[in-house]
């Protein structure tokens, strides 16, 4: 057993429940994005999260202790990913990341956006020419400290 079978049975069980991730995330008490990248294996679950999901997906004691596990973190199995909607994220940094590192670093200075100290929210925005993704990220500027 390994945090990687765990992640599986819960994807496994999610679509034979024909569950979706908003509806796990009300049980657990979290938002969706978060709970998303618990369940897919990012994020560390405390013991009443993973005891929801246990009874959530019929998880078996030692499965639930693995979600609280502190997992390795980066999912992707590639340094450029393939999958076309991911790549099109990794193209974004591409074309964009030098952009956002200048406008960030102008505003705030010599520092970084925390993804630890992070939340993140994906919606729909209606768009007579087709519908739209919104996605708000919100971190905390951490500057670089002198010594």
């Amino acid at each position: 057993m390994n945090r990687n079978a765990v992640t599986e049975k819960i994807v496994s069980a999610k679509v034979s429940r024909g569950l979706t991730w908003a509806e796990v995330a009300r049980k657990v008490g979290q938002s969706t994005e978060w709970t998303t990248a618990l369940c897919l294996g990012q994020m560390t679950a405390n013991a009443d999260q993973a005891r929801i999901l246990g009874e959530l997906f019929d998880l078996t004691e030692e499965e639930q202790k693995w979600l609280r596990v502190v997992p390795y973190k980066g999912s992707l199995p590639t340094a450029v990913p393939t999958d076309p909607l991911i790549y099109r994220w990794y193209e974004i940094v591409n074309v964009y990341g030098t952009t956002i590192k200048e406008l960030i670093h102008e505003e705030f200075g010599d520092g970084i956006m925390s993804a630890i100290d992070f939340s993140m929210e994906i919606s729909r925005e209606p768009d007579p020419k087709g519908d739209r993704v919104q996605v708000v990220m919100s971190g905390k500027f951490l500057p670089y400290k002198t010594f």
